[in-house]
């Protein structure tokens, strides 16, 4: 093993032994390197005066090379802040300003220990990064049967862990906290899972109350009483587009320094947030009250990104920084929040109004982007997803045999009633044609 590996193994092993027991093999043999090819050329740039020929750019007129044709669309920004490499973290000024905002948002952060926010090429990336350093073969990862499918391929296909879905509501379709104990403290013989927790959910738009949140973390108190180290990832994905009563705030804060078998990993992103999603710009943070597991995962997380991607994309970074930076950043902000939960009621009111009866019932959904339909027995899901693409013209995704999710973040609220008027005429059909 690297002895730069072996060194950060140990500090972390010296700050919290459990979080080391959670590194995956590939976890333990990963690291940033201090005299690589970065680390000499940060060195020359703060050191080389006269000249300096380390890094792998070209440069003109003291500043980085570049096409006219690119930069007269992108005149507001300087060069320096476009096309040069960002570093492996993240632009300091962007992971700063993130880690404000959240303190801003989630109170419950104030006074708890959690390092910088470190860039990531978007959530998925994020993901991929928990899953390279904390998964192994058969390590159980823990999340509800309304999932985002990525999961299973980040965690399962890639690194082999092994999927533990627990019912995410209850009869009463309230989340399932009995379900979700359950599943973790079935762990205990192996003494290890991941747990992904998303809300607002994927695919059903479903975040828990302030209670449902504080049973959820007292389920995973207990697990970790119980001697099972959990590795805890709040995958914020949808963070902010709360439209009704319920957690708003993020479960990170409640669980950093709850437990030293407790790791809270915080993943999210501007891509949802701020309505970028192709600039590929995420965040994955940890929380632990030891200064030196905080630094030994932001090394090991640099070395996974320099192993991977290199570094994320500069000039994206640049665009949200300037956005967060911007007095009109809030306001903005908020006009598409009111857009986004004005389509959510109306899709709630839609379905209460009793026009659409026989044929479904709706999973509770209070925020996100989605809402999931229940198809009653005999319409298959699969089978009203075609018909709605083949006959009508509308796209919905299919979940399983009898679950239909729909984006009604991408439906003009005008629309919506004939969306859900088709989708009930197609679902009508099929249950029709079943009893012929």
């Amino acid at each position: 093993m690297n002895p730069m590996a072996e060194q950060w193994n140990e500090k972390i092993k010296t700050g919290n032994a459990h979080v080391h027991d959670m590194l995956s093999g590939l976890g333990r043999e990963i690291y940033f390197p201090k005299e690589g090819i970065l680390s000499q050329s940060a060195e020359a740039t703060a050191h080389a005066k006269k000249y300096n020929a380390t890094i792998g750019i070209a440069t003109e007129n003291g500043g980085p090379m570049h096409l006219n044709v690119i930069q007269d669309k992108l005149s507001a920004y300087s060069p320096k802040d476009l096309y040069g490499y960002a570093p492996p973290a993240g632009k300091p000024e962007l992971r700063a300003a993130w880690r404000e905002k959240m303190i801003r948002e989630n109170p419950s952060l104030e006074g708890k220990a959690f390092g910088n926010p470190i860039v990531t090429n978007a959530l998925t990336h994020g993901l991929s990064i928990v899953a390279d350093l904390f998964a192994d073969s058969g390590d159980a990862i823990v999340y509800p049967d309304k999932n985002w499918e990525n999961y299973e391929l980040t965690f399962g296909i890639r690194r082999g862990a092994k999927i533990v879905n627990y019912e995410l509501f209850t009869e009463e379709m309230k989340f399932n906290t009995e379900a979700f104990r359950k599943a973790l403290l079935e762990q205990k013989e192996a003494g290890k899972a991941i747990v992904p927790l998303n809300f607002p959910n994927n695919p059903t738009g479903y975040t828990p109350s302030v209670q449902e949140g504080d049973e959820i973390v007292e389920a995973l108190l207990e697990a970790a009483q119980a001697g099972i180290n959990l590795v805890v990832v709040t995958d914020d994905a949808y963070f902010g587009l709360f439209f009704e009563e319920s957690l708003h705030e993020s479960l990170f804060g409640k669980l950093a320094g709850l437990h030293p078998r407790i790791l809270p990993i915080k993943i999210d992103g501007a891509t949802k947030e701020e309505f970028v999603w192709g600039f590929r710009v995420g965040f994955i943070t940890f929380a632990s009250d030891s200064p030196d597991v905080l630094a030994g995962l932001e090394q090991k997380t640099m070395g996974m990104i320099r192993a991977t991607i290199s570094s994320g994309p500069h000039p994206s970074q640049t665009f949200v920084l300037d956005a967060l930076k911007s007095p009109e950043f809030e306001e903005q902000k908020q006009e598409k929040f009111l857009i986004m939960k004005g389509r959510a009621n109306k899709v709630k009111s839609l379905l209460d109004s009793g026009k659409y009866q026989g044929v479904w019932t709706y999973y509770p959904f209070n925020s996100g982007y989605f809402m999931c339909l229940k198809l009653n027995e005999g319409i298959q899901a699969e089978a009203l997803r075609q018909r709605l693409l083949h006959e009508y013209g509308v796209g919905t995704i299919a979940l399983g045999e009898s679950d239909l999710r729909i984006a009604f973040s991408c439906i003009a609220e005008e629309n919506l009633e004939d969306l859900f008027d088709l989708t009930y005429q197609a679902a009508v059909e099929l249950q029709n044609a079943k009893t012929e």
